[in-house]
């Protein structure tokens, strides 16, 4: 009773005094990169109601790209004025966290998104249909596959012009993820890239069974992941009282020192704290796709369209293992010796079963969605390092990771038969001899996933197994070099496919990409040399990036 009393005090109190109730305090320039990305988002939408068919593609694919480049110039101007180092703090009131290794996860996901766009708005690859060039994405989504609508649909010569607000919808939330700094923002951020990302895996134009069939089962699991992780939130709330990262910290570290009166009886109940964070976690390890919450991804990556799986590979691995850095190194640091030996055992069973599995694929989708699951295993032995290297070296892997995943997708984007995207790897015998650049092109990539020396997934595998190793897991680093020795035996196996065997006679051909897939395909070579032949200047980068505002 008194409770209802107080509540009906308070209710008083601001009726009686209007000019009482406290404005929220927002540093709108410090949140730009985000607030570009979902006003052009919101932009976008209003595009599709308002700009003649005809006009849409150029205007969606204008807004994109100048959006992406804002945020990305937005990201680097906080980055020189300090907000990476000696301004780092906690804005939007203790919601966001504006420090450097959130200012280098943005600018990340922002130049892969934007690298993403021009994979999203290839237009030549496909025969044109009565008339007019068409992309990878369905011309009637809303359509039953095969149906009159449909039918009609691609005889208009209508295309998806939506699927870029969609991909800024998500681009938005992959910003706040790794930057949220309260489990509640933490979960909103999940919720807001997740929701487009479920979307866009259904919508390919060849295979839409197989397209639907992935979206569902991405958004069956992921549904169970989030409720998984909000259940996690809502027991570390019992636990601290409080949903803030500093305040849970606290709470870890000293025990409670103000205990709320309504939450007196489990406040400081470690039983809930273990049970929370392990839910938290589970959430964030089915993001990233570690074993054993990893079965959605070669399922998705297979059936979405493959500029859509390049996207998705890239972009969340960096936005989810930003958010589990950030939970593990400011909320959890108290809890060391609890979650380290179940990271471990993650970390193993990832890199092996990722790189044994990957032996038995015979589609190159599939193969490259196991081989991301063993690329998680090998960055969660950073994670494990829980020192400023540990985290600079997760940084440099990550960055380096999504350049070489989004080409290898642009490249599988390429070659074609007459059913669309020849993916079986028996198609891909002689490719060397039919076009040499592409295989030549794909074999960089290839080696780069098995970190052969001189290129970036070498130099990114060295930092992670270093920092693990300083730290004390040598016991890791030695299954991850044995993990890393079984995944080279299937990258060079390809490679073997494409530059030794005949090619045969009614195998696939290369389709010529416009400029904007060879953009794509350029600056993941690039990426891929720059960061293999000279990384030290990106190392640094990352080491600067590196420390956590609390």
């Amino acid at each position: 009773m008194s409770s209802v009393a107080s509540v009906h005090s308070l209710w008083t109190a601001a009726a009686g005094a209007p000019g009482k109730i406290p404005g929220p305090h927002i540093e709108y320039a410090q949140l730009s990169p985000t607030l570009i990305v979902l006003g052009a988002a919101v932009a976008g939408v209003l595009i599709e109601a308002f700009v003649p068919r005809a006009a849409r593609y150029y205007s969606q694919l204008l807004l994109s790209l100048v959006a992406l480049a804002a945020a990305f110039a937005a990201v680097i101007g906080l980055a020189a004025g300090g907000f990476g180092s000696s301004k780092a703090h906690i804005a939007a009131m203790g919601a966001i966290a504006v420090d450097g290794p959130a200012l280098f996860l943005q600018g990340t996901i922002l130049l892969v998104s934007l690298i993403a766009v021009f994979t999203f708005a290839e237009r030549r690859l496909d025969p044109a249909a009565h008339g007019k060039r068409v992309d990878s994405f369905a011309a009637e989504p809303a359509a039953v596959p095969g149906g009159a609508a449909e039918q009609a649909a691609v005889k208009a010569g209508f295309t998806t012009t939506e699927v870029f607000p969609i991909l800024l919808f998500a681009v938005g939330g992959m910003l706040v993820f790794p930057a949220a700094n309260d489990l509640l923002t933490l979960f909103v951020a999940l919720e807001v890239f997740s929701l487009p990302l479920y979307i866009l895996c259904a919508l390919a134009r060849r295979q839409r069974l197989l397209s639907q069939e992935a979206a569902v089962k991405y958004f069956l699991l992921g549904a169970f992941s989030s409720a998984f992780l909000l259940f996690g939130v809502a027991l570390l709330y019992g636990y601290a009282g409080t949903v803030t990262y500093a305040g849970i910290a606290e709470v870890v570290s000293d025990g409670a020192k103000q205990i709320d009166p309504a939450l007196a009886g489990t406040m400081g109940n470690d039983a809930l704290l273990l049970i929370g964070g392990a839910l938290v976690l589970m959430g964030l390890l089915f993001k990233v796709g570690a074993v054993p919450f990893h079965m959605w991804t070669p399922d998705v990556y297979q059936g979405a369209p493959t500029p859509v799986t390049g996207f998705m590979a890239a972009a969340t691995k960096v936005a989810a293992f930003g958010a589990l850095l950030r939970l593990l190194y400011v909320v959890l640091p108290g809890l060391r010796w609890d979650w380290r030996p179940v990271m471990w055992g993650v970390a193993i069973i990832t890199m092996l079963g990722g790189a044994i599995v990957a032996i038995t694929q015979t589609d190159i989708k599939r193969l490259l969605a196991y081989s991301s699951i063993a690329h998680a295993g090998f960055i969660l032995a950073g994670v494990i390092a829980t020192s400023e290297d540990g985290v600079s070296s997760v940084l440099f892997y990550l960055g380096a990771y999504s350049f070489v995943t989004l080409g290898a997708f642009a490249v599988v984007t390429l070659v074609r038969d007459a059913g669309g995207e020849a993916t079986q790897l028996s198609k891909w015998a002689g490719l060397g001899r039919r076009s040499p650049l592409v295989a030549a092109v794909f074999a960089v990539f290839l080696l780069a996933f098995a970190g052969i020396p001189l290129t970036s997934g070498f130099a990114g595998k060295f930092a992670v197994f270093k920092a693990a190793a300083q730290s004390g897991a040598g016991w890791l680093v030695v299954v991850g070099v044995i993990s890393s020795a079984i995944a080279a035996f299937f990258y060079i196996r390809v490679i073997v496919l494409m530059f030794f065997n005949e090619p045969k006679a009614d195998g696939p051909t290369v389709a010529v990409p416009s400029p904007l897939t060879t953009t794509a395909i350029a600056v993941g070579v690039t990426a891929t040399l720059v960061l293999g032949l000279a990384p030290q200047y990106f190392l640094d980068l990352a080491g600067q990036a590196g420390v956590f505002v609390r």
